[in-house]
């Protein structure tokens, strides 16, 4: 892939990660708010962090367990709150 995808799923990732940590912040979560920002740190396009592909394949996928972690956590969340 071209250098400019990567730097576009950078800076989309950056700020999904914001926005995750945004909302963990103002419902009080602070293991999400702590997790999702130093996830947009990590991936920020700005200030790079070489970790080598096998390490980066590492990270992906354990950012997508604490994804759907936290997805399941919220459902489950809201269907106490109903």
């Amino acid at each position: 892939m071209p250098y400019g995808y990567f730097q576009l799923v950078r800076f989309l990732g950056m700020v999904g990660f914001g926005i995750l940590a945004f909302k963990a912040s103002s419902r009080r979560n602070n293991l999400f708010f702590v997790i999702w920002l130093a996830s947009a740190i990590l991936i920020n396009p700005i200030v790079k962090i070489s970790l080598g592909r096998a390490l980066w394949n590492v990270i992906d996928v354990i950012w997508a367990i604490i994804l759907f972690a936290s997805l399941w956590a919220e459902k489950a969340n809201d269907k106490e709150n109903k």
